[in-house]
Protein backbone atom coordinates (compact mmCIF):
# COMPACT_ATOMS: atom_id res chain seq x y z
CA UNK A 1 0.00 0.00 0.00
CA UNK A 2 1.30 3.50 -0.82
CA UNK A 3 2.30 5.85 1.94
CA UNK A 4 -0.02 8.43 2.39
CA UNK A 5 3.28 11.10 1.82
CA UNK A 6 3.28 9.61 -1.76
CA UNK A 7 3.35 13.20 -4.18
CA UNK A 8 0.29 11.35 -6.17
CA UNK A 9 -2.97 12.61 -7.11
CA UNK A 10 -5.02 10.47 -4.69
CA UNK A 11 -3.32 12.21 -1.78
CA UNK A 12 -3.05 15.40 -2.81
CA UNK A 13 -7.00 15.31 -3.16
CA UNK A 14 -7.28 13.95 0.43
CA UNK A 15 -6.09 17.72 1.79
CA UNK A 16 -8.97 19.56 0.03
CA UNK A 17 -10.02 22.18 -1.91
CA UNK A 18 -9.40 24.84 0.40
CA UNK A 19 -5.95 23.78 1.86
CA UNK A 20 -4.95 22.78 -2.29
CA UNK A 21 -6.15 26.54 -3.10
CA UNK A 22 -4.16 27.73 -0.60
CA UNK A 23 -1.05 26.04 -1.87
CA UNK A 24 -1.19 26.99 -4.91
CA UNK A 25 -1.16 30.67 -4.42
CA UNK A 26 1.98 30.36 -2.31
CA UNK A 27 3.85 28.24 -4.73
CA UNK A 28 2.41 30.54 -7.79
CA UNK A 29 3.95 33.86 -5.55
CA UNK A 30 6.67 34.75 -7.60
CA UNK A 31 6.30 32.43 -10.58
CA UNK A 32 4.43 34.76 -13.79
CA UNK A 33 4.63 31.19 -15.57
CA UNK A 34 2.62 29.45 -12.70
CA UNK A 35 0.18 32.41 -12.51
CA UNK A 36 -0.41 32.28 -15.98
CA UNK A 37 -1.27 29.01 -15.85
CA UNK A 38 -3.28 29.71 -13.10
CA UNK A 39 -5.39 31.98 -14.62
CA UNK A 40 -6.07 30.16 -17.13
CA UNK A 41 -7.65 27.57 -15.47
CA UNK A 42 -9.53 29.50 -14.08
CA UNK A 43 -10.51 31.13 -17.45
CA UNK A 44 -11.50 27.78 -18.59
CA UNK A 45 -13.82 27.21 -15.72
CA UNK A 46 -15.75 30.03 -16.84
CA UNK A 47 -15.99 29.18 -20.76
CA UNK A 48 -13.77 28.55 -23.46
CA UNK A 49 -13.92 32.37 -24.92
CA UNK A 50 -12.69 33.61 -21.81
CA UNK A 51 -9.68 31.03 -22.15
CA UNK A 52 -9.70 32.84 -26.05
CA UNK A 53 -9.71 36.03 -23.97
CA UNK A 54 -6.76 35.15 -21.59
CA UNK A 55 -4.48 33.66 -24.74
CA UNK A 56 -4.92 36.63 -27.06
CA UNK A 57 -3.85 38.94 -24.36
CA UNK A 58 -0.89 36.62 -23.83
CA UNK A 59 -0.12 36.54 -27.59
CA UNK A 60 0.26 40.33 -27.72
CA UNK A 61 2.42 40.48 -24.39
CA UNK A 62 4.41 38.24 -26.31
CA UNK A 63 5.08 39.64 -29.53
CA UNK A 64 5.62 43.43 -28.13
CA UNK A 65 8.89 41.57 -26.03
CA UNK A 66 12.10 42.23 -28.09
CA UNK A 67 14.86 40.88 -25.09
CA UNK A 68 17.05 38.31 -26.33
CA UNK A 69 16.12 34.37 -25.10
CA UNK A 70 19.57 32.44 -24.78
CA UNK A 71 19.93 29.06 -23.84
CA UNK A 72 19.38 29.32 -20.21
CA UNK A 73 16.35 31.30 -20.67
CA UNK A 74 14.92 29.25 -23.24
CA UNK A 75 13.08 26.64 -21.02
CA UNK A 76 10.52 29.55 -19.59
CA UNK A 77 9.40 30.79 -22.81
CA UNK A 78 9.13 27.02 -24.41
CA UNK A 79 6.70 26.35 -21.34
CA UNK A 80 4.88 29.42 -21.99
CA UNK A 81 4.33 29.26 -26.16
CA UNK A 82 3.30 25.45 -25.44
CA UNK A 83 0.78 26.64 -22.46
CA UNK A 84 -0.44 28.97 -25.00
CA UNK A 85 -0.86 26.14 -27.58
CA UNK A 86 -2.39 24.06 -25.29
CA UNK A 87 -4.90 26.09 -24.20
CA UNK A 88 -6.06 27.06 -27.55
CA UNK A 89 -6.09 23.39 -29.24
CA UNK A 90 -7.79 21.72 -26.02
CA UNK A 91 -9.86 24.27 -24.54
CA UNK A 92 -10.78 27.16 -26.75
CA UNK A 93 -11.46 25.42 -30.19
CA UNK A 94 -13.57 23.10 -28.52
CA UNK A 95 -16.23 25.46 -28.12
CA UNK A 96 -15.35 28.25 -30.51
CA UNK A 97 -13.26 26.76 -33.34
CA UNK A 98 -13.19 29.77 -35.67
CA UNK A 99 -11.47 32.12 -32.47
CA UNK A 100 -9.30 29.10 -31.94
CA UNK A 101 -8.30 29.44 -35.70
CA UNK A 102 -7.56 32.76 -35.42
CA UNK A 103 -5.54 32.28 -32.20
CA UNK A 104 -3.35 30.12 -34.01
CA UNK A 105 -2.89 31.84 -37.06
CA UNK A 106 -2.12 34.90 -34.24
CA UNK A 107 0.16 32.40 -32.57
CA UNK A 108 2.03 31.04 -35.54
CA UNK A 109 2.79 34.88 -36.71
CA UNK A 110 4.79 35.04 -33.82
CA UNK A 111 7.61 32.51 -35.31
CA UNK A 112 9.50 34.96 -37.17
CA UNK A 113 10.06 37.94 -34.10
CA UNK A 114 10.77 35.43 -31.72
CA UNK A 115 13.19 33.84 -33.79
CA UNK A 116 15.04 36.59 -34.32
CA UNK A 117 15.74 37.12 -30.74
CA UNK A 118 15.69 33.62 -29.54
CA UNK A 119 18.76 30.71 -29.50
CA UNK A 120 17.15 27.65 -30.62
CA UNK A 121 20.36 25.53 -31.34
CA UNK A 122 18.19 22.66 -29.15
CA UNK A 123 15.43 22.98 -32.10
CA UNK A 124 12.78 23.11 -29.00
CA UNK A 125 10.75 26.22 -30.37
CA UNK A 126 10.37 25.20 -33.75
CA UNK A 127 8.92 21.89 -32.47
CA UNK A 128 6.24 23.82 -30.49
CA UNK A 129 5.32 25.80 -34.14
CA UNK A 130 5.73 22.58 -36.01
CA UNK A 131 3.37 21.11 -33.61
CA UNK A 132 0.88 24.19 -33.82
CA UNK A 133 1.01 24.52 -37.57
CA UNK A 134 -0.26 20.70 -37.17
CA UNK A 135 -2.74 21.61 -35.22
CA UNK A 136 -4.05 24.22 -37.72
CA UNK A 137 -5.60 21.04 -40.21
CA UNK A 138 -8.21 20.08 -37.49
CA UNK A 139 -9.39 23.74 -36.59
CA UNK A 140 -9.60 24.70 -39.71
CA UNK A 141 -11.85 21.81 -40.70
CA UNK A 142 -14.05 22.59 -37.12
CA UNK A 143 -14.01 25.77 -38.04
CA UNK A 144 -15.73 25.81 -41.69
CA UNK A 145 -13.81 28.32 -43.26
CA UNK A 146 -14.42 29.58 -46.68
CA UNK A 147 -11.96 27.98 -48.58
CA UNK A 148 -10.15 30.51 -50.59
CA UNK A 149 -10.27 33.02 -47.45
CA UNK A 150 -8.26 30.11 -45.78
CA UNK A 151 -6.11 29.92 -49.24
CA UNK A 152 -5.41 33.78 -48.64
CA UNK A 153 -4.30 33.08 -44.89
CA UNK A 154 -1.88 30.30 -46.30
CA UNK A 155 -0.50 32.10 -48.78
CA UNK A 156 0.56 35.48 -46.67
CA UNK A 157 1.85 32.96 -43.95
CA UNK A 158 4.08 31.43 -46.85
CA UNK A 159 5.59 34.20 -47.75
CA UNK A 160 6.62 35.12 -44.41
CA UNK A 161 7.89 31.59 -43.47
CA UNK A 162 11.43 32.70 -42.45
CA UNK A 163 12.33 29.94 -40.53
CA UNK A 164 10.10 26.98 -41.60
CA UNK A 165 7.28 27.30 -39.17
CA UNK A 166 4.24 27.17 -42.07
CA UNK A 167 6.90 24.09 -43.12
CA UNK A 168 3.88 21.38 -44.28
CA UNK A 169 1.32 23.90 -43.90
CA UNK A 170 -0.27 23.13 -47.78
CA UNK A 171 -0.52 19.87 -46.75
CA UNK A 172 -1.78 20.05 -43.23
CA UNK A 173 -4.59 22.15 -44.75
CA UNK A 174 -5.03 20.15 -47.40
CA UNK A 175 -8.86 18.54 -46.35
CA UNK A 176 -9.95 21.88 -45.15
CA UNK A 177 -8.93 23.37 -48.33
CA UNK A 178 -10.62 21.07 -50.84
CA UNK A 179 -10.29 21.62 -54.61
CA UNK A 180 -11.35 24.67 -54.41
CA UNK A 181 -9.23 26.15 -52.38
CA UNK A 182 -5.77 24.80 -53.38
CA UNK A 183 -6.49 25.90 -57.14
CA UNK A 184 -7.09 29.51 -55.75
CA UNK A 185 -3.96 28.90 -53.87
CA UNK A 186 -2.10 27.81 -56.61
CA UNK A 187 -3.39 30.89 -58.56
CA UNK A 188 -1.86 33.10 -55.77
CA UNK A 189 0.97 31.01 -56.42
CA UNK A 190 1.34 31.41 -60.18
CA UNK A 191 0.89 35.74 -59.71
CA UNK A 192 3.66 35.82 -57.51
CA UNK A 193 5.83 33.69 -59.68
CA UNK A 194 5.70 36.76 -62.25
CA UNK A 195 6.81 39.22 -59.83
CA UNK A 196 10.39 38.99 -59.28
CA UNK A 197 12.04 41.62 -56.74
CA UNK A 198 12.44 44.80 -57.89
CA UNK A 199 16.70 45.08 -58.51
CA UNK A 200 17.38 48.72 -57.48
CA UNK A 201 20.17 50.75 -59.01
CA UNK A 202 23.79 49.57 -57.59
CA UNK A 203 24.34 52.68 -55.42
CA UNK A 204 21.47 52.16 -53.93
CA UNK A 205 21.67 48.07 -53.31
CA UNK A 206 21.66 47.05 -49.27
CA UNK A 207 25.19 44.30 -48.66
CA UNK A 208 23.77 42.01 -46.13
CA UNK A 209 26.55 39.85 -46.12
CA UNK A 210 29.61 38.50 -48.12
CA UNK A 211 30.41 35.12 -49.29
CA UNK A 212 32.78 33.55 -51.56
CA UNK A 213 31.90 35.39 -54.77
CA UNK A 214 31.55 38.85 -52.88
CA UNK A 215 28.81 40.66 -51.45
CA UNK A 216 25.36 39.44 -50.87
CA UNK A 217 22.57 42.08 -51.59
CA UNK A 218 18.94 42.17 -49.91
CA UNK A 219 17.36 41.85 -53.31
CA UNK A 220 19.32 38.87 -54.43
CA UNK A 221 17.73 37.12 -51.07
CA UNK A 222 14.48 38.24 -51.50
CA UNK A 223 14.15 36.86 -54.64
CA UNK A 224 15.93 33.76 -54.25
CA UNK A 225 13.10 33.39 -50.82
CA UNK A 226 10.21 34.43 -53.36
CA UNK A 227 11.20 32.12 -55.99
CA UNK A 228 11.79 29.42 -53.26
CA UNK A 229 8.78 30.14 -51.78
CA UNK A 230 6.30 29.33 -55.20
CA UNK A 231 8.48 26.28 -56.38
CA UNK A 232 7.60 24.78 -52.85
CA UNK A 233 4.37 25.93 -52.68
CA UNK A 234 3.35 24.43 -55.89
CA UNK A 235 5.24 21.35 -55.54
CA UNK A 236 3.21 20.52 -52.27
CA UNK A 237 0.12 21.56 -54.17
CA UNK A 238 0.96 18.96 -57.14
CA UNK A 239 1.67 16.00 -54.33
CA UNK A 240 -1.52 17.01 -52.52
CA UNK A 241 -3.69 16.55 -55.75
CA UNK A 242 -1.49 13.56 -56.98
CA UNK A 243 -0.40 15.82 -60.31
CA UNK A 244 3.03 14.31 -60.89
CA UNK A 245 2.87 16.16 -63.82
CA UNK A 246 2.88 19.44 -61.88
CA UNK A 247 5.42 18.39 -59.69
CA UNK A 248 7.88 18.30 -62.67
CA UNK A 249 7.60 21.26 -64.01
CA UNK A 250 8.89 22.90 -61.07
CA UNK A 251 12.00 21.45 -62.18
CA UNK A 252 13.79 22.88 -65.83
CA UNK A 253 15.12 20.02 -67.63
CA UNK A 254 18.87 20.09 -65.83
CA UNK A 255 17.86 20.22 -62.83
CA UNK A 256 15.90 17.33 -63.33
CA UNK A 257 19.07 15.23 -64.04
CA UNK A 258 20.02 16.52 -60.35
CA UNK A 259 20.43 12.82 -58.62
CA UNK A 260 17.86 13.87 -55.58
CA UNK A 261 15.74 16.01 -57.60
CA UNK A 262 15.92 12.60 -60.40
CA UNK A 263 15.24 10.75 -57.45
CA UNK A 264 12.12 12.53 -56.21
CA UNK A 265 10.65 12.62 -59.48
CA UNK A 266 11.23 8.65 -59.83
CA UNK A 267 9.50 8.15 -56.54
CA UNK A 268 6.65 10.07 -57.75
CA UNK A 269 6.07 8.53 -61.20
CA UNK A 270 6.37 5.09 -59.48
CA UNK A 271 3.84 5.90 -57.23
CA UNK A 272 1.20 6.95 -60.25
CA UNK A 273 2.00 3.89 -61.75
CA UNK A 274 4.56 5.30 -64.45
CA UNK A 275 7.19 2.99 -63.65
CA UNK A 276 8.98 3.14 -67.50
CA UNK A 277 8.83 6.53 -67.56
CA UNK A 278 10.36 6.51 -63.51
CA UNK A 279 13.20 4.59 -65.03
CA UNK A 280 14.03 6.29 -67.36
CA UNK A 281 14.32 9.47 -65.44
CA UNK A 282 17.24 7.04 -62.86
CA UNK A 283 18.32 6.56 -66.29
CA UNK A 284 18.64 10.54 -67.42
CA UNK A 285 21.48 10.94 -64.45
CA UNK A 286 24.08 9.62 -62.57
CA UNK A 287 25.40 10.33 -58.98
CA UNK A 288 28.28 11.92 -58.25
CA UNK A 289 31.38 9.45 -57.33
CA UNK A 290 32.73 11.80 -54.61
CA UNK A 291 33.00 8.67 -52.08
CA UNK A 292 29.53 9.00 -50.00
CA UNK A 293 26.45 7.49 -51.73
CA UNK A 294 23.42 9.41 -52.63
CA UNK A 295 20.71 7.03 -50.94
CA UNK A 296 17.70 8.76 -52.14
CA UNK A 297 19.07 8.08 -55.66
CA UNK A 298 20.02 4.55 -54.99
CA UNK A 299 16.97 3.31 -53.52
CA UNK A 300 14.77 5.00 -56.10
CA UNK A 301 16.77 3.08 -58.71
CA UNK A 302 15.94 -0.07 -56.45
CA UNK A 303 12.56 0.52 -56.01
CA UNK A 304 11.76 1.16 -60.16
CA UNK A 305 14.06 -2.14 -60.43
CA UNK A 306 12.01 -4.00 -58.05
CA UNK A 307 9.12 -2.72 -60.05
CA UNK A 308 10.24 -4.02 -63.25
CA UNK A 309 10.39 -7.35 -62.29
CA UNK A 310 14.89 -7.02 -62.46
CA UNK A 311 14.80 -8.37 -58.53
CA UNK A 312 18.47 -9.71 -59.51
CA UNK A 313 19.82 -6.21 -60.22
CA UNK A 314 17.84 -4.85 -57.19
CA UNK A 315 19.65 -6.71 -55.18
CA UNK A 316 23.03 -6.37 -56.59
CA UNK A 317 22.27 -2.73 -56.01
CA UNK A 318 21.01 -3.60 -52.03
CA UNK A 319 24.52 -5.17 -51.54
CA UNK A 320 26.78 -2.06 -53.42
CA UNK A 321 25.17 0.07 -50.92
CA UNK A 322 25.93 -2.19 -47.83
CA UNK A 323 29.22 -2.72 -49.04
CA UNK A 324 30.39 0.99 -49.92
CA UNK A 325 28.97 2.32 -46.64
CA UNK A 326 28.07 -0.32 -44.11
CA UNK A 327 24.17 0.59 -44.35
CA UNK A 328 22.37 -1.94 -41.98
CA UNK A 329 19.18 -1.21 -43.77
CA UNK A 330 20.24 -1.92 -47.33
CA UNK A 331 21.77 -5.50 -45.65
CA UNK A 332 18.93 -6.24 -43.45
CA UNK A 333 16.74 -5.89 -47.21
CA UNK A 334 19.38 -7.88 -49.05
CA UNK A 335 19.16 -10.52 -46.70
CA UNK A 336 15.94 -10.51 -46.65
CA UNK A 337 15.09 -11.91 -50.29
CA UNK A 338 17.68 -14.60 -50.17
CA UNK A 339 15.92 -17.95 -49.72
CA UNK A 340 16.55 -19.73 -46.16
CA UNK A 341 19.75 -20.76 -45.29
CA UNK A 342 21.40 -18.57 -47.89
CA UNK A 343 20.66 -15.34 -46.20
CA UNK A 344 23.32 -16.79 -43.04
CA UNK A 345 25.89 -17.21 -45.46
CA UNK A 346 25.66 -14.38 -46.34
CA UNK A 347 25.41 -12.61 -43.24
CA UNK A 348 28.17 -13.79 -42.19
CA UNK A 349 29.89 -12.56 -45.49
CA UNK A 350 28.49 -9.02 -45.02
CA UNK A 351 30.05 -8.94 -41.42
CA UNK A 352 33.85 -10.29 -42.95
CA UNK A 353 33.10 -7.27 -45.26
CA UNK A 354 32.77 -4.65 -42.01
CA UNK A 355 35.51 -6.53 -40.51
CA UNK A 356 38.00 -5.51 -42.91
CA UNK A 357 35.99 -1.81 -44.12
CA UNK A 358 38.61 0.87 -44.53
CA UNK A 359 37.23 2.76 -41.78
CA UNK A 360 37.16 1.49 -38.33
CA UNK A 361 34.84 4.12 -36.58
CA UNK A 362 32.26 3.33 -39.27
CA UNK A 363 32.69 -0.66 -39.15
CA UNK A 364 32.24 -0.49 -35.30
CA UNK A 365 29.30 1.90 -35.55
CA UNK A 366 27.50 -1.08 -38.13
CA UNK A 367 28.73 -4.17 -36.03
CA UNK A 368 27.93 -2.74 -32.42
CA UNK A 369 24.33 -1.80 -33.58
CA UNK A 370 23.88 -4.99 -36.13
CA UNK A 371 24.82 -6.59 -33.17
CA UNK A 372 27.95 -8.40 -33.90
CA UNK A 373 29.87 -7.81 -30.64
CA UNK A 374 32.50 -10.25 -30.59
CA UNK A 375 33.56 -9.23 -34.08
CA UNK A 376 33.34 -5.51 -32.68
CA UNK A 377 35.61 -6.52 -30.11
CA UNK A 378 38.16 -8.54 -32.32
CA UNK A 379 38.10 -5.32 -34.55
CA UNK A 380 38.74 -3.16 -31.55
CA UNK A 381 42.08 -5.50 -30.59
CA UNK A 382 43.22 -5.70 -33.88
CA UNK A 383 42.82 -2.07 -35.16
CA UNK A 384 43.06 -0.05 -31.70
CA UNK A 385 46.09 2.15 -33.13
CA UNK A 386 43.55 3.44 -35.72
CA UNK A 387 40.87 4.60 -32.94
CA UNK A 388 40.01 8.48 -33.03
CA UNK A 389 39.20 9.43 -29.60
CA UNK A 390 37.69 12.32 -30.99
CA UNK A 391 34.55 10.41 -32.30
CA UNK A 392 32.75 10.05 -28.25
CA UNK A 393 29.63 9.53 -30.47
CA UNK A 394 30.40 6.45 -31.57
CA UNK A 395 33.27 5.30 -29.11
CA UNK A 396 31.09 5.98 -26.26
CA UNK A 397 27.87 3.43 -26.92
CA UNK A 398 31.11 0.99 -28.18
CA UNK A 399 32.62 1.02 -24.89
CA UNK A 400 29.28 0.55 -23.08
CA UNK A 401 28.01 -2.27 -25.13
CA UNK A 402 31.37 -3.98 -24.98
CA UNK A 403 32.00 -3.95 -21.19
CA UNK A 404 30.28 -6.90 -20.28
CA UNK A 405 31.53 -9.87 -22.24
CA UNK A 406 34.79 -7.97 -23.90
CA UNK A 407 36.50 -5.40 -21.17
CA UNK A 408 39.71 -5.59 -22.83
CA UNK A 409 38.02 -4.08 -26.53
CA UNK A 410 35.66 -1.88 -23.73
CA UNK A 411 39.34 -0.76 -22.20
CA UNK A 412 40.66 0.19 -25.58
CA UNK A 413 38.04 2.15 -26.86
CA UNK A 414 37.67 4.48 -23.45
CA UNK A 415 41.54 4.82 -23.70
CA UNK A 416 41.32 6.37 -27.09
CA UNK A 417 39.04 9.21 -25.74
CA UNK A 418 41.07 9.22 -22.40
CA UNK A 419 44.04 10.00 -25.10
CA UNK A 420 42.60 12.05 -27.22
CA UNK A 421 41.49 14.66 -24.42
CA UNK A 422 44.46 14.33 -22.60
CA UNK A 423 46.73 15.06 -26.02
CA UNK A 424 44.71 17.75 -26.78
CA UNK A 425 44.06 19.46 -23.81
CA UNK A 426 40.16 19.39 -24.23
CA UNK A 427 39.54 20.63 -20.92
CA UNK A 428 35.88 20.59 -21.37
CA UNK A 429 36.05 16.71 -21.95
CA UNK A 430 38.03 16.26 -18.43
CA UNK A 431 35.22 15.33 -16.40
CA UNK A 432 34.56 12.24 -19.16
CA UNK A 433 38.06 11.40 -19.48
CA UNK A 434 37.59 10.95 -15.51
CA UNK A 435 34.94 9.11 -15.60
CA UNK A 436 36.46 6.85 -18.40
CA UNK A 437 39.87 6.15 -16.61
CA UNK A 438 37.80 5.17 -13.67
CA UNK A 439 35.70 3.10 -15.77
CA UNK A 440 38.74 1.18 -17.07
CA UNK A 441 39.95 0.75 -13.47
CA UNK A 442 36.67 -1.24 -12.90
CA UNK A 443 37.08 -3.17 -15.98
CA UNK A 444 40.41 -4.33 -15.05
CA UNK A 445 39.51 -7.02 -12.65
CA UNK A 446 37.98 -8.75 -15.62
CA UNK A 447 40.48 -8.92 -17.62
CA UNK A 448 42.88 -12.16 -17.45
CA UNK A 449 44.89 -11.73 -20.30
CA UNK A 450 46.16 -7.31 -21.59
CA UNK A 451 47.82 -9.44 -24.52
CA UNK A 452 50.14 -7.14 -26.10
CA UNK A 453 48.77 -4.13 -24.50
CA UNK A 454 49.42 -2.33 -21.21
CA UNK A 455 47.81 -3.37 -17.92
CA UNK A 456 46.00 -0.78 -16.21
CA UNK A 457 48.68 -0.22 -13.55
CA UNK A 458 51.19 0.73 -16.31
CA UNK A 459 48.55 2.94 -18.46
CA UNK A 460 48.03 4.87 -15.42
CA UNK A 461 51.17 5.36 -14.47
CA UNK A 462 52.40 6.18 -17.89
CA UNK A 463 49.58 8.49 -18.23
CA UNK A 464 50.41 10.38 -14.88
CA UNK A 465 54.18 10.83 -16.34
CA UNK A 466 52.67 12.43 -19.98
CA UNK A 467 49.91 14.38 -18.01
CA UNK A 468 50.82 14.90 -14.79
CA UNK A 469 50.38 18.83 -14.93
CA UNK A 470 47.27 18.82 -15.87
CA UNK A 471 45.75 19.43 -12.62
CA UNK A 472 41.95 20.15 -13.43
CA UNK A 473 41.77 16.15 -14.60
CA UNK A 474 43.70 14.78 -12.07
CA UNK A 475 41.98 16.47 -8.93
CA UNK A 476 38.21 14.35 -10.44
CA UNK A 477 40.28 11.07 -10.05
CA UNK A 478 41.39 12.10 -6.89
Amino acid sequence: MASKKTLNAKNLEALGAERLAGLLIEISTGSAAAKRRLRLELAGAESPREVAKEVRKRLITIARSRSFVDWQNRRALVDDLETQRQAIVEQAAKAAPIEALDLLWRFLALGNSIFERCDDSSGTVIGIFHHACEDLGEIAKAAKTDPKQLADHAFQALTENDYGQYDRLITVLAPALGREGLDHLKGRMGVLSNQPVRKPPERERQVIGWGSGGPIYADETAERFRASTVRLALQEIADVQGDVDAFINQYDEQTRKVPKIAASIAQRLLAAGRVEESWQTIKSTEPRRSGWLDFEWEDARIAVLDALGRGEEARACRWSCFASSLSAAHLRAYLKQLPDFDDVEAEERALDHAQGHKSVLQALSFLVSWPALDRAASLVIRRAAELDGDHFEILTPTADALAGRHPLAATLVLRSMIDFTLARSRSSRYRHAARHLMECASLASSIRDFERFETHEAYAIRLRGEHGRKSSFWSLIA
